[in-house]
């Protein structure tokens, strides 16, 4: 038996396998990435939902932006003071106070207190309903179409359709915007969480219109800006609005609103 025609191949094996071996950690060591140790522990801090309510794409794209400098340490609505706080420690700094908000539908127009022009058969998706004649089945241009596509969008279950309209969650809102993004008619917005009394219509047709349209729909008569006592209800476009930051939440508005359209939150 020739044993060099065995051992010869097997040590020329063994010396490529060494050779490859010895590279490759060369190599490992030469082009390691280095980790920033403070963009990984704020990673770990983010509730890791990777929604993009901060604006960022996703968590790990938050974590890079606040261990850079370029984005505050409060940047995320789902996790809000507890994981800003914890974020600030990493960072050696300190978070400031922020608002809580929750996502707010401008309209309370259940089944029967709007409308119809026709009955809609077709994909229950409200973005859809823009093909459609008039823009949906329903008179008012303004009002929620109730086909869900905010319920769908939510990834933290705080919304639903509930007799024909979008309804929030206050407790399960994050305030991520998903719902803002994607609501057709402009319905959604966020508001503080502290708001008690909020109009619940997007309406900008006169009274008389709304009238036939909506039986609570804001008719732009001004009683509930006459009657507030700071002045923090204003109508324009026949549409009233409350100013947050100057409301006590003393509930006048809704008490004299005709229309109920005004509505107490909790």
């Amino acid at each position: 038996m020739n044993f060099s025609a065995i051992l010869t191949p097997l040590i020329v094996m063994l010396g490529l396998g060494l050779f490859v071996g010895v590279f490759l950690g060369v190599a490992g060591i030469a082009f390691k990435v280095k980790v920033d140790e403070k963009e990984e522990a704020v990673l770990k801090a983010l509730p890791g939902n990777n929604c993009g309510g901060c604006g960022f794409p996703g968590c790990a794209g938050l974590a890079h932006a606040i261990a850079q400098g370029e984005a505050p340490v409060n940047q995320c609505p789902v996790g809000g003071e507890p994981v800003a706080d914890a974020i600030a420690a990493i960072m050696g700094t300190t978070a400031e106070k922020t608002e809580k908000m929750v996502a707010f539908v401008a309209c309370k127009a259940h089944c029967g207190d709007m409308t119809m022009d026709y009955d809609y058969y077709g994909v229950e998706d409200c973005r859809m309903l823009s093909f459609v004649p008039n823009g949906g089945p329903k008179s008012c241009n303004d009002g929620c179409l109730g086909y869900g596509t905010c319920m769908k969008t939510c990834p933290f279950d705080a919304i639903h359709v509930v007799d024909g309209v979008a309804v929030v969650d206050r407790e399960k809102c994050k305030a991520c915007g998903k719902c803002i993004e994607v609501c057709p008619k402009h319905l959604i917005s966020l508001v503080p969480y502290s708001a008690q009394y909020l109009v619940a219509c997007s309406s900008q047709q006169k009274g008389p219109v709304t009238m036939k349209q909506c039986k609570v729909g804001c008719i732009g008569c001004g009683i509930c800006a006459k009657n507030c006592p700071l002045e923090a209800v204003k109508v324009e476009n026949f549409n009233a609005t409350i100013d947050f930051s100057v409301c006590k939440n003393c509930g006048t508005c809704a008490e004299k609103c005709p229309r109920k359209t005004i509505t107490k939150q909790y």
